[in-house]
This record gives C-alpha cells, sequence and structure tokens, in this order.
C-alpha cells in the first residue's frame, strides 16, 4: 500500500486536491449535492476524453493540437446522421463514429511520420480541415441524438439496498470508467504500451531497442482519435445537438495532462492522474460561478490557471532536458 502511494503520489494530491475543492464547494453552497455532482460529471465527460487523446500523444512524445476539431467533426456527424432517424440506427452510428476518429488519427500519425514535419505543425494544419469539414457537415449547432443513448449519461447506477451511495455515481462516471479501462489498461500492459512510453523517453534508444517507432507513433495518433470520437459523442449525448464549433477542449486537455504529471517530453505519466485534473479544473470553473464572479473574469481566471500550469510543465521538461 505504501509502495502504491509512493508511485502514484502526484495523482493521490490531486485526489486530495479534488476531495478539498468538494468541501469548498458544499460551503459555498450548502445545498450541493449528487444531483449537482451528477451535472459535474456530465460536463467534465467530453473534457475528459479529450484528456485521455492527448495523453496518450503526449506520452508518446507528441503533440495534438487538432483533437478539439476531431471532437467537433465527430459531433456533428453523429448527430446529424441520427437526426430524424430511428433508435435503432444509432446502433450504426457509434460504431461508426468510433472507426472515423480512429482513421483521422491514424491519417495525422501517417502524416507526420512520412513527412517529417513537426507533430505541432501537422496537427495544426488537420486542425483547420477538420474544422472546416465540421462547418460542411453541420452549418449551425443542430442535429439530434437517440433517447436511449442519451440515457446512457442521465441520472444514477442503482445500487439495491443503498439509495445513498448510488445517488453518488452517475451513470456517466461509470461510462467514463469503463469506455477508459478498456482501452487504456491493456493498452498499458501490453508490447504496444512500452514501446509507446519508449519513443517518448527517447526514439534513437527505442528504434536501436528494436522498437518499430513510425507504426508506434502511427497507433498512438490513431488512439489519440478514438479518445477523440468518444469525446464527441459524448459531447453530443450531453447536449443532444452537434456542434460544429470546437469548444475549449484542447487547451483544457493540455493543462489536464500537464497538472496530472505527464511530462510533456513524453514517456512519463499515465492517464489516473490528467482525469483527475480535469475533474479538478471543472470544479474550479463551478466554484467560480456559484461565488457569482462575472463570466468575463472567470474566464480570464480559468485561461491564466491553464496557461500558468502548461508553462509549469514546459518548465520542467527543459530542466529535466538539461540535466
Amino acid at each position: 500500500m505504501t509502495r502504491l502511494v509512493r508511485r502514484q503520489g502526484w495523482v493521490a494530491g490531486l485526489l486530495v486536491l479534488f476531495v478539498v475543492l468538494l468541501v469548498i464547494t458544499r460551503l459555498i453552497q450548502p445545498g450541493y449535492g449528487s444531483g449537482d455532482f451528477g451535472s459535474l460529471v456530465r460536463a467534465v465527460l467530453p473534457y475528459a476524453f479529450a484528456v485521455a487523446a492527448q495523453t496518450i500523444v503526449v506520452i508518446a512524445g507528441g503533440i495534438d493540437l487538432s483533437v478539439g476539431a476531431m471532437m467537433a467533426l465527430t459531433s456533428v456527424t453523429a448527430a446529424s446522421m441520427m437526426d430524424g432517424a430511428s433508435e435503432e440506427y444509432a446502433l450504426f452510428v457509434v460504431p461508426f463514429v468510433l472507426a472515423m476518429g480512429l482513421v483521422l488519427g491514424a491519417v495525422n500519425g501517417m502524416l507526420i511520420v512520412v513527412t517529417r514535419v513537426p507533430d505541432i505543425v501537422v496537427t495544426l494544419a488537420t486542425l483547420f480541415v477538420l474544422q472546416g469539414a465540421a462547418l460542411l457537415v453541420l452549418g449551425a449547432p443542430g442535429g439530434a441524438v437517440a433517447e436511449w443513448l442519451r440515457a446512457t449519461i442521465v441520472g444514477t447506477v442503482a445500487i439495491p439496498g443503498l439509495p445513498e451511495i448510488s445517488a453518488w455515481i452517475p451513470k456517466a462516471l461509470v461510462l467514463l470508467i469503463v469506455c477508459l479501462c478498456i482501452i487504456w489498461i491493456p493498452l498499458k500492459r501490453s508490447k504496444l504500451g512500452l514501446s509507446i512510453y519508449a519513443i517518448g523517453s527517447s526514439e534513437l534508444a527505442a528504434f536501436r531497442s528494436g522498437v518499430p517507432v513510425a507504426r508506434t507513433r502511427i497507433i498512438a495518433y490513431a488512439l489519440s482519435g478514438l479518445f477523440a470520437a468518444m469525446g464527441g459523442l459524448a459531447l453530443t449525448m450531453s447536449t443532444g445537438i452537434g456542434a460544429p464549433i470546437p469548444g475549449p477542449y484542447l487547451l483544457a486537455s493540455v493543462a489536464a495532462v500537464v497538472l496530472g504529471g505527464v511530462a510533456l517530453g513524453g514517456g512519463k505519466g499515465g492517464l489516473l492522474g490528467p482525469i483527475v485534473a480535469v475533474f479538478v479544473l471543472r470544479l474550479v470553473r463551478t466554484d467560480l460561478t456559484l461565488l457569482a464572479i462575472d463570466p468575463n473574469v472567470t474566464a480570464i481566471i480559468e485561461g491564466a490557471i491553464m496557461v500558468a500550469v502548461v508553462m509549469f510543465g514546459a518548465f520542467i521538461t527543459m530542466r529535466s532536458r538539461q540535466s
């Protein structure tokens, strides 16, 4: 147990911070309860998948600026396909959109590997491409979502005989945990997962050790696209419509990745820390709103926190490289 705490000390600290923020939230608004926590989790859901998408790329030593635009494209694609369609049609839409994200992510990776242009330049270009494509699919917020799909994130999971505990277990949280664990746990324990960490630590050393660097990088971006597609679906499920304009997911994902203990240089970190970090960042925004702070000031404070976190992460990365 002590060894686990030492290994996950940063994550444990974030969990303590989250609990402290929850206590502060209760002090600000004594009526804050399970229903409000459920709303928080539903609001966090798209951000959490964006963070997962960014995390796997950063661990591999890259960065993906197209995460938000990819979420927008998959969101409007799902919403437009389900608009006016039967409930059963969503059973086709969901895997189609996930496959779409997987392919788009793989295209990002192949462009980076084939052209040897830096990740930040390639993904900046695809950001504009995907953003334009999203506007072509849906010129304005609209579309629809299947009721059964939306019901998967609304409400709580019933535990027989434990109604008080059940009220604090939102379906959205269970969905998030299941989706992330299905992909992340087998990945981290596989040879592919080790290869992703290896190319993030040192691409040259990984190559000399026999790691297929190009293929591993493409797969990392493909998985990032898959998580981004999940984020797009989560966004549509949360709002009931598709939004063609990318939200503030890019900077939020990078900030959560850094705050979660993942090194911007790659090769270090995990997924749990960034996911807890995004809950912390969203709860900070909730507290600022409950304090009746002007929305514009709230946006400034939130942006300043994110920029400070990213700058701190960049500083740590530079120091580690110098040493």
